[in-house]
């Protein structure tokens, strides 16, 4: 947990704590996140108004660096463009000060509850779905394009094996919000939008002729159900 204000720290703490978490704690935002990356977390909690370095900034870094450990951003500013900006830059959830203790515990255990489901499956075999190039490992959860190895943040691989196990199927950006993010979040519409774009920059050959994640206008989006093979298309 990356947060300046001590108050904040030790409630937050006990309550982990009563959950079974162990906790590090950092003050600043320069030593959370020498911490987050150079550590594995299961869950970052972490304040947006630090005294030396933001966490927009700092989870701006994190992703940059393939870091894709999820992030609950914690934050005094109450202007829905910050929002915005928070989760469009990877974090996977947002609350706003003052914020509810219980509703804080709440998505700190469906995020955990999230990474244990993904664990154990990695333990067993499991499908791994192929679609032209693309390959996708739910289990590992890890994805190829040819031979290269895609990075993605847990939102992007979420959005990306929805689309993938249903070809075909369009979704409006709040059907995604609700499917994705795991409940609703009004007014965050714009956050898919740029959750598409970057996964579309990882995995599409041209960003500007999506051959994977197409638009359906008036709609959303969806997966293509065709495949390109030697100038043809075969349709799945």
């Amino acid at each position: 947990m990356i947060e300046d204000d001590p108050n904040i720290l030790e409630l937050v703490e006990i309550h982990l704590k009563d959950i079974h978490c162990t906790t590090t704690t950092a003050s600043n935002g320069n030593a959370g996140l020498s911490y987050a990356l150079t550590r594995a977390f299961d869950l970052i909690i972490l304040d947006i108004t630090l005294p030396d370095i933001d966490g927009v900034e700092i989870c701006r870094i994190l992703r940059a660096e393939k870091i894709s450990t999820p992030i609950i951003m914690l934050t005094a500013r109450t202007e829905e463009i910050d929002k915005v900006i928070g989760l469009e830059t990877g974090a996977d959830d947002y609350l706003t000060k003052p914020f509810s203790i219980r509703e804080l515990m709440a998505r700190v255990k469906a995020i955990l509850r999230r990474n244990e489901i993904n664990k154990h499956a990695g333990e067993a075999p499991g499908k791994i779905i192929s679609f032209d190039e693309l390959m996708v490992d739910p289990q590992k959860r890890k994805v190829l394009l040819g031979k290269n190895k895609i990075e993605l943040t847990p939102k992007e691989f979420d959005l990306l094996y929805l689309f993938i196990s249903n070809p075909g199927k369009s979704y409006s950006r709040d059907n995604l919000l609700t499917l994705v993010w795991g409940y609703e979040f009004t007014g965050y519409e714009h956050t898919v939008n740029s959750h598409i774009n970057r996964l579309r920059a990882k995995i599409e050959p041209d960003i500007n002729k999506p051959q994977y994640i197409l638009t359906t206008w008036g709609i959303g989006y969806r997966f293509t159900d065709e495949i390109k093979t030697n100038d043809k298309k075969q349709v799945q």
